[in-house]
């Protein structure tokens, strides 16, 4: 393979990547725990949070923290699952130049 051949290899892989990153941001995630549902945007930021208001009494109020935690960190773990799959593919490529 030529050099001039890698190069535009590598030109449209950064092409792919840019527009795969692009379509990441652009997704919702949502994260469920039994009484709160978290709503993440693919840029890292926290949209909303519900509460499910008729399962709630006021003694519930600490296992409410613990529940949003949980949805939190559900939607974080659903983008950042979503990422891997999608960009995974160019760091095995990347790896392989190295």
């Amino acid at each position: 393979m030529n050099m001039q051949n890698l190069m535009m290899q590598a030109k449209k892989m950064q092409k792919d990547i840019e527009k795969t990153q692009s379509e990441l941001e652009e997704q919702v995630y949502e994260g469920k725990s039994q009484l709160v549902t978290a709503v993440m945007s693919g840029k890292n930021k926290l949209e909303s949070i519900k509460i499910n208001e008729s399962d709630l009494s006021l003694d519930d109020l600490e296992m409410l923290e613990d529940m949003i935690l949980l949805a939190v960190n559900d939607a974080i773990n659903k983008m950042e699952n979503d990422k891997q799959q999608k960009l995974g593919k160019y760091s095995q490529f990347l790896n392989g130049l190295m």
